[in-house]
């Protein structure tokens, strides 16, 4: 089979693979659609280490092709969304609340990590029974693919953010997760959410998925606007979705006393993030700060299609570009260098 790699750190290209066999527990899906993440390029520029002709990416759907003796949720031909994050979830981190983190940190994040991913005519699915999903005949494959990552992961900054009903909620940064993140912020029930993004066409998605107020970080003073919008007072919640060490001490910046800054975004460089020591309350103003890996398995993807079901979102409209899977390294340079205002590639298997 055709698989897409990461040759080492900076190089890209395809190459020849064998189809994976699966375990008894296992599963291989055959691969109709996937998307590009921002992640990926992260992985390639050495976020995580060198890597040697490990298949690239993370989110897919497709169609069951073989399953192993012990699977019993699903048989070939059936139409499955796989979650980014396959946990093993009789590990003790799983056993303790903590999927993602199966196996010690970030552990639950196999694809492209510790195994090869999705960007291949062909995948193999740990524990397949507890990590992927069917999808229902109503929802395509061309929204479904975007339960595997964006809407968990944006809707688990959400959450994770605890917002009250009405309260205040900034946003920082509108690429995929963080417009995930409004669109989670809007169904919990924000009565104030704020988008904080300079580009245009992001900006108006972000008012499409619920955004009250856009704050322009190239035009103002992010923190003092935010201040100005709530009173002087700052926000119930925070939710960096961005990966920046400035972005995230506004977000502490912005946060009220008793708050609740929410780190969804991926701090792929540097050595440190800091934390603004005043604005913190001295380490005493009662900030939380929560962390989180996209939660995985097949309970998540089921809640998330159901939304997708009753139209509660509909995150397609990130979709700015569709590529077949043969023009996968241009896709994957126009997604590393963001170009033609590209905000999510659909990658389309034959």
């Amino acid at each position: 089979m055709k698989a897409f790699v990461m040759k080492a750190i900076g190089q890209v290209g395809f190459m020849e693979k064998p189809v994976p066999e699966p375990g008894p527990n296992d599963a291989v899906v055959r691969t109709t659609r996937a998307l590009i993440c921002t992640s990926d390029s992260h992985t390639v520029r050495g976020a995580i280490g060198p890597r040697t002709n490990l298949t690239l990416g993370h989110e897919a759907v497709g169609i069951v092709h073989t399953v192993g003796s012990q699977v019993r949720q699903f048989r070939p031909g059936d139409r499955v969304v796989v979650g980014a994050i396959t946990p093993d979830w009789g590990d003790l981190a799983s056993q303790a609340g903590h999927p993602s983190q199966s196996g010690g940190p970030l552990g639950g994040w196999k694809f492209s990590n510790t195994k090869d991913g999705v960007f291949a005519e062909y995948f193999h699915v740990n524990e397949a029974d507890a990590n992927m999903a069917l999808i229902p005949p109503d929802v395509s494959d061309e929204m479904a693919v975007y339960c595997a990552d964006m809407l968990s992961t944006g809707f688990m900054g959400a959450e994770q953010g605890r917002i009250p009903l009405g309260g205040t909620v900034a946003v920082f940064g509108q690429g995929p997760v963080g417009l995930m993140a409004t669109a989670g912020a809007r169904l919990l029930g924000a009565g104030l959410i704020i988008a904080v993004e300079a580009v245009p066409r992001r900006q108006e998605l972000a008012r499409l998925y619920g955004a009250d107020v856009i704050v322009d970080f190239s035009r103002e003073d992010v923190v003092r606007r935010i201040l100005e919008l709530t009173a002087g007072q700052g926000v119930d919640t925070a939710i960096e979705a961005l990966g920046s060490d400035v972005t995230f001490q506004n977000a502490v910046k912005v946060t009220k006393a008793g708050g609740t800054i929410s780190n969804i975004g991926y701090h792929g460089h540097g050595e440190f993030v800091h934390i603004p020591r005043l604005d913190w309350g001295v380490g005493m103003a009662e900030k939380t700060i929560t962390t989180g890996l996209c939660p995985g398995g097949r309970l998540r993807l089921e809640r998330l299609l159901r939304l997708l079901q009753q139209k509660r979102v509909d995150p397609t409209l990130l979709t700015t570009h569709t590529f077949p899977f043969e023009e996968m390294e241009r896709a994957f340079e126009m997604m590393d260098q963001k170009r033609d205002g590209i905000i999510k590639p659909l990658i389309v298997f034959t």
